[in-house]
């Protein structure tokens, strides 16, 4: 057998394909908000694997109930029924005040369920005429990478040579509540969109947007579709971020912190009709709703609330960005951010934020920019006072140097 190689970066320049860009670290080990590379040096992550630890790494709860579950039953498929699922059920119908779930894996495929439900419904249920639904989306939008979604993508580099595109789809700026009411037609089934949008480098809409856009959509028998994969689960300081303008979406999309990054698991949550359109046969995946994917989402949904993770995100959240927000720097153009989920925006003319992610690496903190000019922070959900003392520190180092 081949010795482990020790030019990791090499190694994966030439044998992997070059669809990542990531900093120059290569990481080996993960504790609470805690990493180390393959030389023993230690960071603070601040990105938390775009938010699925927010539990942090390697919480040893998680791990446990990963263990146990591992050693005795990780895959039935849905041929059968496992003792997990039901729990899981319950579990998550309670925490999220949802009425139906459907389980899948990663993030994208929780975003073409909704999509394929939204469609069903459309038809069996509000009378569309066959293939003419139409499901209006945000510009800047960032839903996953699968061939369906980036063809509704306004990102060139997303979209570039991947074609030709399912059709179905119309774009409206986003935090525009009046473009989406003009933009529905009697064949409209779905408004899907980011509460906050993540990979857009944290743009939060204008107060009120939200609660407009469930307005219309109810006056129009839409169903509003909340993307809360990277935004849900204590990420913006509350369970999701619906929670901050007191609406409830038809169907609500979670992952990544569901599991606290043990293992790919997803759901559609259902306040609607819209997931009874499935029949068996209809749809489906192997390792959805497996036993082991349930008893690591049972146990991350219970530390996530019992240790008070949620609670510690706004509260830390809000004193992070406040933090942020004293540095002085002509450089910067923007911070912005709810609970943390933060972002700092710099003037084109400071010539990109990476330099400043790879400063900070080097300073013993990891971040990663966003649309060229934006650099995102987004800890583990139990970082404390003193560690955000810690990250402001060095943050601030870097960006008045």
């Amino acid at each position: 057998m081949n010795a482990i190689p020790t030019d990791f970066i090499s190694v994966e320049h030439e044998l992997g394909a070059h669809n990542y860009k990531p900093l120059d670290v290569v990481l080996s080990k993960g504790e609470g908000v805690h990493v180390w590379d393959v030389d023993g040096n230690k960071y603070l992550d601040c990105l938390s694997a775009y938010s699925a630890v927010n539990q942090g790494h390697c919480h040893p709860r998680i791990l446990k109930a990963m263990v146990e579950q591992a050693s005795r039953l990780p895959l039935t498929s849905r041929a059968f029924r496992n003792d997990q699922l039901a729990p899981f059920y319950e579990e998550i119908c309670a925490l999220t005040n949802s009425h139906k779930v459907l389980p899948m894996n990663s993030g994208a495929e929780a975003v073409e369920s909704a999509i394929k439900c939204v469609r069903k419904w459309g038809y069996e249920v509000k009378g569309v005429p066959a293939d003419k639904a139409e499901i209006i989306v945000c510009s800047d939008n960032f839903h996953g990478r699968t061939l369906t979604i980036v063809g509704f993508s306004t990102d060139p580099e997303a979209r570039r040579n991947f074609g030709p595109f399912a059709p179905g789809f119309k774009v409206v700026p986003f935090g525009d509540a009046q473009a989406l009411e003009d933009a529905i037609t009697p064949n409209t089934v779905g408004f899907l969109v980011e509460p906050i949008q993540g990979e857009a480098g944290v743009v939060i809409p204008p107060e009120g947007y939200l609660r407009a856009a469930r307005d219309i959509c109810t006056r129009n028998n839409v169903v509003l579709i909340l993307d809360e994969i990277q935004t849900g689960l204590g990420r913006t300081g509350k369970l999701l971020a619906e929670e901050h303008e007191g609406i409830e979406a038809d169907l609500t999309l979670v992952g990544k912190a569901l599991s606290g990054g043990f293992y790919p698991i997803s759901a559609v949550l259902s306040n609607s009709e819209v997931l009874g359109v499935l029949q068996p046969g209809q749809h489906g995946s192997t390792f959805g709703g497996n036993p082991l994917a349930c008893a690591i989402a049972r146990e991350a949904m219970k530390v996530l609330v019992e240790e008070g993770m949620i609670e510690n995100s706004a509260d830390q959240g809000a004193y992070f960005k406040q933090g942020l927000e004293s540095i002085r720097n002509n450089a910067i153009k923007e911070v912005r951010g709810r609970g943390l989920m933060l972002a700092v925006e710099f003037h084109p003319e400071a010539g990109g934020a990476r330099q400043y992610c790879q400063s900070l690496k080097e300073k013993g903190l990891l971040a990663k920019e966003t649309h060229e000019h934006t650099i995102r922070f987004a800890p583990p959900l139990i970082i404390t006072r003193d560690q955000v003392d810690w990250a402001l520190e060095r943050i601030e180092q870097v960006l008045v140097r």
